[in-house]
């Protein structure tokens, strides 16, 4: 069993494995057309956090709820909601969560996509189903494979015929072909790289050091409890291509009482292997940059002092002894795969 958001679910299918969050609205991701949001604004359905429920808030159209909520339906159709990518790409499946959404969850829904990256869609275009209509029901996630390949820009969501759904995920890898020799931050989330392991994370996802926008506050980063045993923190960072590092660029904005005493990178070029095994590797990975001390609010610059001297794929991020870290950048040289 695992779990997401602290729900179980069953062992995530193969379509999630190191797949992107296209629709995390981190990345850009944007609602540009609802039937229908009386009960709850469809913004609120692509937001990164996990979805919560306040059993005595209300506002002046009835119950609060985390996600998207249309009203009852008394007729014909159906409601829809359709969303911009932030990341264009292949799609391979969805989560359809409909966490408590109880009385109020749809019985049914069905994704379209179309492909228009300089426009968003209109009455005039051409829909492609990537499921068929799937049941739905309350409280819970619905992972859905897509049924049809493809490069998308734009999703479309339709409950059948009404309700609510908490958040909607997107699971699929950006279409961008990462050119040999090009210059860029090879630890972008955008580009596809992704955290693969961590020891901790209980006041913040590791993955959010890897959003394209500076952290907006101390809860838009990753943070660790305080350690009181021997050791220290660390998470494993797959890069979007294998690349030659040139600088190390780590913010520790927001973090004032509780940024990291010293951090360092260990590196190394690996295989395809599971991401289980990469956590024991990691070990014993070389080091890429030697225990530098960390400052406060801070964003700090550094080089390289390692003796890797080819490309590399992965990193280890090590806090001593922990703390928080609030974005990563890694400039580098795409290197030949």
């Amino acid at each position: 069993m695992e779990y997401i958001e602290g729900k179980p679910v069953e062992v995530l299918p193969t379509f999630a494995e190191g797949a992107l969050n296209l629709a995390d609205s981190g990345l850009g991701t944007a609602i540009v057309a609802v039937s229908d949001q009386f009960f709850a604004p469809a913004e609120r359905m692509i937001s990164a956090e996990p979805p919560r429920f306040y059993p005595d808030r209300y506002d002046d159209h009835g119950k609060w709820m985390d996600g998207w909520e249309s009203r009852r339906k008394r007729g014909n159709g159906h409601d829809w909601c359709v969303l911009r990518l932030g990341v264009t790409g292949h799609i391979q499946g969805f989560d359809i969560d409909t966490s408590f959404f109880t009385g109020n969850y749809p019985p049914g829904a069905m994704i379209e996509a179309c492909y228009l990256p300089d426009a968003d869609p209109d009455e005039n275009t051409e829909w492609v189903a990537l499921t068929g209509p799937v049941s739905l029901g309350p409280d819970q996630h619905h992972l859905v494979a897509a049924e049809t390949e493809g490069v998308w820009t734009h999703v479309r969501l339709n409950i059948l015929p009404d309700g609510g759904v908490a958040r909607l995920v997107v699971y699929g890898k950006p279409s961008s072909v990462l050119a040999e020799g090009a210059k860029l931050n090879l630890a972008a989330r955008e580009l596809g790289a992704r955290v693969v392991a961590w020891n901790d994370s209980h006041y913040g996802h590791p993955n959010k050091i890897l959003m394209p926008a500076p952290g907006v506050n101390m809860g838009d980063g990753w943070e660790t409890r305080r350690r009181r045993e021997p050791g220290n923190d660390w998470c494993l960072i797959e890069l979007a291509a294998p690349c030659f590092v040139d600088e190390i660029e780590i913010d520790t904005a927001f973090f004032k009482g509780n940024f990291p005493d010293k951090c360092s990178l260990q590196a190394a070029c690996m295989p395809p292997v599971s991401d289980e095994a990469l956590v024991t590797q990691s070990m014993f990975w070389q080091e890429l940059l030697s225990p530098q001390s960390m400052a406060a609010d801070s964003v700090h610059r550094f080089a390289p002092d390692g003796e890797i001297a080819g490309p590399v794929t992965h990193l280890r991020l090590n806090l001593f002894p922990d703390g928080g870290v609030s974005r990563i950048r890694i400039h580098g040289r795409v290197a030949a795969k």
